[in-house]
């Protein structure tokens, strides 16, 4: 039986992210439904998304990313034990988007599967990792996060279609006893407050048929107001406890990588923080709310654009659909 060592730490030796070439506008939205771009950067900060092609599906993004964190790390696919995959849209109900890269990327000694936890899904990952790392179950592990929400976005809904992106981010993590890698993860949920945003077609509930599509069900719904209020306080708490639970000051966070979802509640959170917004990594004024890529993508940019040193602490939070938060304090 294998026993959990606390000295092993899951360290992060390689990234990696895509996104698609296609790029959308505000002033392409303009042209879609009755908002302007003016409006759309000051309630969300955003200016532009990604959006995935016909061809396109979340597999062919986390590939890429993949591929191009396990060049990062030097790992050959065939030294993987673990393909974690975050996400919600994947390429079908199954095979999941962990076998498919399983297969696409030769990874033949890996066990590959998926988490459900909609724009948690990363953080979702980070934890199990985390555990399987400490149990000693797993050496080599590819953790991704990819979603492409677009294809599920009812388009003349000016609520939800300025809102989203696609796009992949992954990260190599092997175990480590030294300083370097994760410190702690916490991750939450309530399903009663579920129907604020949720996909409500596609399911065993309700499988797709000619009524689901013809109203609407395989399209994203959310209460903004009421998703935005809840958002706020959830990323604030989470943030404050994780690092109060490992005794680490806000002034010590090198750099905050927040769920991107919308720029008002990032500053809401740094605020509470009292932490300059000069510290907080921001890109969703370019690629939106990606769901489960948000962290993963902003995590690899911030680390090739040096933003990240050695002994740095990052802090990581994300709040969901379903819903879900979760938290993370890592050592670079």
């Amino acid at each position: 039986m294998r026993q959990a060592n606390n000295n092993l730490r899951a360290k992060i030796i390689g990234t990696g992210s895509c996104l698609p070439d296609k790029v959308v506008t505000n002033f392409d939205i303009e042209k879609m439904v009755d908002t302007n771009n003016e409006w759309i950067v000051e309630r969300t900060g955003i200016s532009s998304r990604r959006v995935a092609s016909k061809d396109e599906a979340a597999s062919d993004f986390a590939f890429a990313a993949s591929r191009r964190a396990l060049k990062d790390a030097g790992v050959k696919p065939e030294d993987l034990d673990l393909i974690l995959v975050g996400t919600f849209t994947g390429d079908a109900p199954f095979p999941t988007v962990g076998n498919i890269l399983q297969a696409r990327l030769g990874a033949v000694n890996a066990v590959g599967f998926d988490i459900s936890a909609t724009c948690s899904g990363f953080i979702y990952v980070m934890s199990i990792v985390d555990a399987y790392v400490r149990s000693g179950r797993y050496k080599k592990i590819l953790a991704v996060g990819v979603d492409v929400l677009t294809k599920f976005l009812d388009w003349t809904d000016r609520g939800t279609c300025i809102l989203f992106g696609d796009g992949a981010g992954a990260a190599v993590l092997e175990p480590s006893e030294n300083s370097s890698g994760i410190i702690d993860v916490n991750i939450g949920s309530d399903g009663t407050l579920g129907d604020m945003l949720y996909l409500p077609g596609g399911g065993s509930r309700m499988p797709a048929s000619r009524d689901t599509v013809d109203r609407g069900e395989h399209y994203i719904k959310m209460n903004g107001n009421e998703v935005f209020k809840v958002a706020v306080k959830t990323m604030e708490r989470i943030s404050v406890e994780i690092l109060e639970n490992n005794n680490v000051d806000p002034s010590d966070v090198s750099i905050m990588i927040p769920h991107q979802a919308n720029v008002r509640i990032i500053q809401a959170v740094a605020k509470r923080l009292r932490m300059p917004m000069e510290k907080i990594y921001i890109n969703l004024d370019r690629y939106g709310n990606t769901s489960a890529g948000t962290i993963p993508i902003a995590l690899d940019e911030a680390a090739r654009e040096g933003r990240i040193k050695k002994g740095d602490i990052v802090l990581m939070a994300a709040f969901g659909g379903g819903l879900t938060w979760g938290s993370a304090l890592y050592r670079w």
